[in-house]
């Protein structure tokens, strides 16, 4: 796995963090029932063994599943717009779905690379 890659694993792994912060402390801010817990986090949590295992599908999963926070995030920020939480979460988000994307193509082209190697000898 070259640096770019590792990067761009790295900032992932940090923004979803972030992210899985975020959405708590806003839980925990509305005063959320623990049904409402669950609703926002286990999405996210869901991936986090293939996430730990590097399989790129639970990366681009978790590219499709970003947008709903994104989605959601938009609508809380029209709504409070001087919110620092929301723009945390935001930015969180946005960098995942960015991280995630390019480490999921970064690591394609790197098994394809050593495939190609491994095939020519």
């Amino acid at each position: 796995m070259n640096s770019r890659t590792r990067l761009a694993r790295g900032l992932c792994f940090a923004s979803y963090a972030i992210l899985c912060v975020q959405q708590a402390l806003a839980a925990w801010v509305a005063a959320a029932p623990w049904i409402i817990w669950l609703a926002v986090l286990l999405p996210l949590l869901v991936f986090l063994p293939g996430l730990l295992r590097d399989r790129p599908r639970s990366f681009i999963w978790l590219c499709f599943v970003s947008l709903l926070y994104f989605m959601r995030l938009v609508v809380n920020l029209f709504e409070q717009p001087a919110s620092p939480l929301y723009w945390t979460g935001m930015l969180a988000v946005t960098g995942l779905f960015c991280s995630a994307m390019l480490y999921v193509r970064w690591r394609a082209q790197g098994l394809r690379a050593a495939d190609d190697n491994c095939s020519g000898e």
